[in-house]
């Protein structure tokens, strides 16, 4: 890891990575109890790792995901997607109204596509010192 990705997901953390990761955690908990919904709360878990250390990876589209993640993503979108997406959004708006928190809002609203659709998707370690999202 490059010295100002640690730095970064430091920041991260404390700004905004560790609440975001509550809300995914509370999600995948959610999913859990409900049983058929397991694999959702699985792919929360995993997005929670995600978002409480964000820099220096990214999401990319999974080989072979088809039409089973499409009904999945949509199911998700319902039962926590927006959710979580309005937790982003809100966690954004403070975030870009301090100097040093712009690039994290950017990043919170980098993360709401994946917040809303996440089946279909996987998380790579990346060069870039960002977290981005490429679709």
């Amino acid at each position: 890891m490059k010295p100002i990705q640690l730095v970064l997901n430091v920041l991260w953390l404390v700004f905004a990575g560790f609440w975001l990761a509550l809300g995914y955690i509370a999600a995948g908990i959610v999913c859990f109890i409900l049983i058929v919904t397991i694999p959702f709360g699985i792919a929360s878990f995993r997005i929670a790792a995600y978002v409480l250390w964000p820099f220096g990876r990214t999401t990319v589209d999974k080989p072979g995901a088809g039409a089973g993640s499409l009904i999945g993503n949509i199911i998700w979108f319902i039962v926590a997607g927006w959710w979580l997406a309005l937790g982003h959004l809100f966690t954004s708006i403070p975030l870009f109204l301090s100097i040093i928190g712009i690039p994290f809002g950017w990043a919170n609203l980098k993360l709401i596509p994946l917040s809303l659709f996440p089946l279909g998707r996987e998380i790579v370690d990346s060069d870039q010192p960002f977290a981005t999202s490429t679709r």
